[in-house]
Parts: C-alpha cells; structure tokens; sequence
C-alpha cells in the first residue's frame, strides 16, 4: 500500500522521464544550492579515508524511538542528548581509534565530528560516521512530504562526502519515507538504510544497538545502492515494506520481496535480490510531489456517497484496495459508474489487492468487471512492479 500511494503521487508531477530529467539541472544555481557538495577539499579528503582502509557514513537523525528519552509526559525525543550519549557505549564507539587517528592527524578539525564503529570481521575496513541531528525532532506520526524532501536534499548535499547514509526514523510512518525516497532518488549509487527501534537504544533491553549497528555495516560496507529498510536482523527494499507489529521486535516485512540480507552468525547477501542499475548516471534528487492523493478501502455494502467522495476534486489520483486478485461486487453499476466518471475528468486510478501476497489480475467476473472497460485507466500493480526499478 505504501508503494502504490507514494508511487502515484510521484507519478502525478512527474509523468515524463524526459521532463523529470531536465529539473534542476546539475550546473544551474539551484543544482548547485541543493546537489552534492564537490569541493576540492572534501574530494581529497574522501580519497584521504579510502587510502586510509575508512568508509564514511552519514547518519540522518530524525527522531522516533530509538534516541527517546523518559519525560513526565512520557517517551519523547531527547534534543542535543543523542551525540553525546554515543560517545559513552564502547558497542557504539571506539574512543581508543578515535584517540589514535585524532593524534595521528593534529589540527585536522574535520576529524572532531565522526564516531568510530569498533572493529567488526564483516569488513575489512573502519566505518566512521558522522550523525546531523535535526530540529526538532519527529514523532515519525508527526511526518510529512516537508521532512521527505528535506532528508532527500540532505543526502544530495553530502552525497559526494560520504559512501552511505543511515536514516534513524520513528517506526510508525518509516515506510512511508522509504517508499517516497525510493522514487525521488534517480541513479543512486550509494546505500540509504533506514531504521530505528522498538526500544530505546539507551534501555537496557533495546534492540537498537543491533539494528543502529547493522545498518552502519551495511551503509557503509556493502554495495547496495538502493533505498532499504533495516529491523530485527534483516535488510528489506525500502517500497516493498510494511509494519506488521506494534509490540514485537520483529516489527517490519516484506511479504512480497525477499529480504536482501540476513543476519545471524554470519552475513547473508542476497546478491540476486540487490537492484542493479542499467546505467551510471549522475544522482538526482526529485522534490516535486502531489498531495492530492487518496486512498478507498472496498468492503461489503460500501455506500455510492464513500466512493463518490473519494473521487472529487482536488484529488488527482486514487488508490482502490480490493478484494482479493482485484475484485469489485460485479453487481454494483453504481460504482462502476462512479470510477468511470472520475476516470474522465482525469484521475488515475491504482487498483491493488487487498491481501498481503500475492497481486491483481484479472481471473474472475467480479475482476474483469473492471479489467473489460476500455474507459477506465486502472494500472495493475504487479507482484514485482517494475517501475520501481527506475527509482
């Protein structure tokens, strides 16, 4: 569901590949106020770290559970507290290497920043990583397309500094902001890992050590150039994932994609399930996104005034989740009628299933009702759609 939604609204500011391509252009003075920073010194100093056995990794720190602190109100983001409370957990950083590439590079203030994850046998090199705090900071329920587009430029930013990004992001709307990212980003060549906790990181019992740390790993180890979800030991497609649990730890799933890596013992990679790029282009980043976009549950008995409702102005496109391969009551002209008029005026319609697995198609009567009409634009999400290759 958040794949089709996100995906729609992508799609309704940005119909042509063409036009989308020509926005913001790499030279212009609004590609150079938001694209990659390309200045000679951090060039040289990225070349520096890889010289050095070092990946670099940016973490994005948004809010939500993970850095959540006790308050007389209850759980809530603790400001300026998430920075200085890493530095104290040797799991999280390793103040010994710290010293010695801080002594071994004196007056280097660029250095100060930067955490080090200790040493791990699952790569070969030392990941540093740098952690920008915004502010405030989120309840990820507190989200909207604003803070979407504000990680995205930020990754654009420091696109050429760094070799991953970590996004630390509330659980509730997390895949929400996987799937919008996953299509503004164009031509990504680096790892955007998001994830938080269930647990504060800093309680006793959290399962955010393992998931903070396991992302870092990742963003910054392995080639994985695409937008994922990281939670309870596994590595998801970021637009092919949803939250399946309030209170357990193993919080998110993908039941239609198999994880990318699992973790145990050992690393498991999924090589075959990585998205790889047909052409290496620049990176882009595209910013323009509808509201206008709403989403119709079908169930038995739904009223002509529901679906009427769902359909009118200002809303341009219109997710419908059916029943099961796509099904609508064939015995309802009412709302054949209504779908096909709101077709006509312009709005998309994306017909998907209702179910967890599995997709559209056409196979039954109460199916075809809508399939057989050539008025009505309804796009058939597909098990694996491939649209989302282009993201």
């Amino acid at each position: 569901m958040f794949f089709s939604v996100i995906s729609l609204s992508y799609k309704l500011i940005n119909r042509s590949y063409a036009t989308c391509k020509s926005q913001t252009p790499w030279n212009s003075s609004e590609g150079t106020k938001f694209g990659a920073c390309r200045h000679p010194d951090y060039i040289k100093q990225w070349k520096r770290f890889q010289s050095l056995g070092q990946k670099r990794v940016l973490v994005i720190y948004t809010g939500g559970s993970i850095g959540m602190i006790h308050t007389e109100e209850g759980l809530s983001p603790g400001k300026n507290m998430f920075k200085p409370s890493i530095r104290k957990y040797p799991q999280l950083h390793d103040e010994n290497y710290y010293q010695k590439m801080m002594n071994a590079n004196p007056g280097d203030k660029t250095l100060e920043p930067f955490f080090v994850l200790p040493k791990t046998d699952d790569v070969c090199w030392r990941i540093l990583y740098d952690i920008k705090e915004y502010d405030p900071l989120l309840d990820s329920s507190d989200m909207t397309e604003v803070e979407w587009i504000k990680i995205a430029k930020d990754i654009q930013r420091y696109y050429e500094q760094y070799d991953g990004f970590v996004i630390l992001h509330g659980t509730d709307t997390l895949c929400y902001t996987a799937s919008a990212l996953s299509f503004m980003f164009e031509n990504l060549g680096k790892a955007v890992v998001l994830t938080g906790s269930q647990i504060p990181i800093f309680e006793p019992r959290s399962d955010g050590v393992d998931n903070f740390v396991s992302s870092l790993i990742i963003a910054g180890g392995f080639n994985i150039p695409e937008v994922t979800v990281f939670f309870c030991s596994k590595l998801f497609r970021g637009n092919r994932t949803r939250k399946i649990s309030v209170n357990n730890l193993f919080a998110f799933d993908s039941p239609n994609a198999v994880p990318i890596v699992k973790i145990g013992l050992v690393m498991e990679i999924n090589k075959a399930a990585i998205f790889k790029p047909t052409v290496i282009e620049r990176f882009q980043v595209h910013a323009q996104m509808s509201k206008n976009v709403g989403l119709l549950r079908m169930f038995p008995s739904i009223s002509t005034a529901a679906v009427k409702s769902a359909c009118q102005p200002p809303i341009l496109g219109l997710v419908i989740q059916t029943y099961g391969a796509g099904n609508i009551p064939a015995n309802r002209p009412d709302i054949l009628e209504v779908l096909e008029n709101a077709v006509k005026r312009g709005l998309i319609i994306v017909n998907i299933t209702q179910c967890s697995t599995g997709s559209v198609a056409a196979l039954y009567k109460t199916g075809q009702v809508i399939a057989k009409k050539e008025e009505l634009i309804v796009f058939l999400l597909k098990f694996i759609f491939k649209t989302c290759c282009s993201a």
